[in-house]
């Protein structure tokens, strides 16, 4: 009779042999974007079982409450009966187990947040992402998984997770099935071999991609892992692309990305290699965050913030790595290359919070990072500034050890030594130390300035080390300016509202701020573009009289124009390099000098 109950709950969803922890799911009613979910956990300790859902996922460092997806909960016995209940809080079922046998949780899961990459599910797809979908039980964390979907017909599924059979995967345990995300539906896939692994990369989604090109481009992207690094942490890797309509990210994954762009953002050529820097960042991922990561995060505690002070080096330094990787692919030619060193300048520059709060800090505090005109006026940023303090470190170590060192060396030795499956993790002080190690002499001081303090770039000087200086005009001989305010906007009913309003900028000091519409200057009603052709009218130093709306009622200030240079940096090669500087740019790119 036991075996009988056991087989009744076994729902349909297959004839295999249960693992310890079988999930299933079943989308074959897609249209209404939920999806009905059973679980069959072990059995256990007479009591009490207590299943839950993820605060937050990986790769977003923010409270998501994914809990807030799940309904018509019910948990059975195993024979089918009903077992008692309770929510003890926002994301934790508790269980009355009835006996020691095994226990079935199911319930429907509703799927429509495609753009944070958790979970959804429509009539041509669905995107899984453990964190938002599956319960776990810290009893059985560590305990195999299998996985079985009920899909519609022609619906085809793909996962970093091992396949067994179609629309079958399984896992070693929870933690690996939470880093491995999905993909079913209606798709469009590709496979390729490289240095004898294994690639699938799957489109869902119509755009304006060219498959056989984005395909071969990946390629030759996963070959230029070993300038970083000895060895690759996986043996099978699947990139999954959302061609969307307007959702836009990625995020990384333990042998798998995922990565969202409007589907007709993948052309033309700076869109596209938008795109390929977005797939590189990922991949690097690969290693840096997931291969190996901040001890705060080994392992990952998802019922709650995972607190570090090292979040710039994973997100920034990926970030400084990603477009490098294009470089040595031959992907990125030199000038588009510093062309995105151009723009981390620009950006940096007009970062206000980049003087205010160091890497460090803005790490420990991503979980609360504010959006919008705040986040750059008051707050650094884990990928730009981390970016920047990367750039710092590697052009430092270089011309410290006569280019025999890199900042790739430091990854390298944490790759090796703390190699997080193994609960490895490190630290601020082993960063240090392994700095120390490599170069012989102590980094504390540098740290000390760059890291837990807001860093001072000489961008002058970090260029200069490798044959490259910024340039604002072809000639040089002058920087012309041109009228600056300092605000963004967009287009409002009878004038232009404000987005923006960067720190210190005559807008700023003027006393405007977000929200604020602007209907004329000097009398003469305004629009974006007018107002911005009517700066070129004016002078720097000029004052003009600003009406304006807040709070629905109408008022005037006065705005005194600044000035900045009329056209955005660039990055170019120096007059005549000397063999030292080609040298070290050598040894920063793992590329030759541009000759033209």
């Amino acid at each position: 009779m036991l075996r009988l109950a056991v087989a009744a709950i076994a729902l349909a969803f297959s004839s295999a042999a249960p693992a310890t922890v079988d999930y299933a799911i079943d989308l074959t009613s897609p249209e209404h974007h939920s999806g009905k979910v059973r679980i069959v956990f072990p059995s256990g300790a007479a009591g009490t079982l207590d299943v839950k859902m993820p605060s937050w996922r990986t790769g977003r460092y923010q409270i998501l409450n994914l809990a807030n997806g799940l309904s018509e909960f019910a948990a059975k016995d195993e024979r089918g009966r009903a077992l008692p209940w309770q929510k003890v809080d926002k994301s934790t079922w508790r269980i009355q187990r009835a006996g020691t046998g095994p226990v079935t949780v199911e319930y429907d899961v509703y799927a429509n947040e495609l753009g944070l990459r958790s979970r959804h599910i429509d009539d041509s797809h669905a995107y899984l992402d453990a964190s938002a979908v599956f319960m776990y039980s810290d009893a059985s964390r560590a305990d195999d998984v299998a996985v079985s979907l009920k899909v519609p017909d022609g619906w085809r599924s793909f996962s970093g997770l091992q396949s067994a059979g179609a629309n079958r995967f399984t896992g070693a345990n929870w933690d690996i099935l939470v880093d491995s995300p999905i993909e079913t539906g209606i798709n469009r896939s590709f496979a390729f071999k490289e240095g004898g692994r294994d690639y699938d990369v799957v489109f869902w989604g119509e755009g304006n991609y060219d498959a056989n090109q984005t395909v071969a481009d990946l390629k030759k992207i996963v070959a230029q892992a070993p300038s970083i690094w000895s060895a690759y942490p996986f043996q099978r890797y699947v990139f999954m692309i959302h061609a969307t309509d307007g959702a836009s990210g990625a995020t990384e994954h333990r042998n798998s990305t995922v990565i969202q762009l409007p589907r007709n953002s993948f052309q033309p050529r700076d869109k596209y290699l938008k795109f390929l820097s977005t797939a590189s960042h990922e991949f690097i991922h690969t290693w840096n965050v997931k291969a190996y990561r901040a001890a705060a995060m080994v392992p990952y505690g998802y019922q709650s913030e995972n607190y570090t002070d090292l979040l710039w080096l994973h997100e920034g330094s990926t970030d400084y790595f990603a477009d490098q990787l294009l470089v040595r692919a031959g992907i990125m030619k030199p000038d588009e290359y510093f062309a995105t060193l151009a723009d981390a300048i620009d950006h940096h520059r007009h970062t206000p919070g980049a003087s205010l709060q160091s890497v460090a800090s803005t790490s420990f505090d991503e979980w609360i990072a504010p959006g919008g005109d705040r986040a750059a006026n008051a707050w650094a940023d884990i990928y730009a500034e981390g970016s920047v303090v990367s750039w710092l470190l590697d052009i430092a170590l270089l011309q410290d050890s006569g280019g025999k060192i890199s900042y790739r060396d430091v990854h390298e030795a944490l790759f090796r030594r703390y190699p997080s499956e193994q609960g490895k993790g490190f630290q601020a002080a082993d960063v240090k130390a392994i700095l120390a190690e490599l170069t012989g002499h102590s980094w504390d001081d540098w740290w000390a300035r760059n890291v837990d303090a807001p860093a001072p770039v000489d961008f002058d000087r970090l260029l200069g080390s490798v044959g490259l200086r910024i340039s604002y005009e072809d000639s040089d001989k002058t920087v012309p300016t041109r009228p600056w305010v300092g605000w963004k906007a967009d287009q409002a009913e009878g004038g232009m509202k404000l987005t923006g309003v960067e720190r210190g900028s005559p807008a700023w000091n003027a006393g405007f701020v977000p929200d604020d519409i602007i209907t004329a200057f000097d009398g003469r009603r305004v629009t974006n573009d007018r107002f911005d052709d009517a700066l070129t009218e004016r002078k720097v130093g000029d004052v003009v009289t600003v009406s304006y709306f807040r709070r629905d009622q109408l008022l005037q200030k006065t705005l005194k124009l600044g000035s900045i240079p009329k056209n955005k940096p660039k990055v170019v090669k120096v007059a005549n390099a000397t063999a030292a500087q080609k040298a070290l740019y050598q040894r920063w790119l793992l590329a030759s000098y541009p000759a033209k």
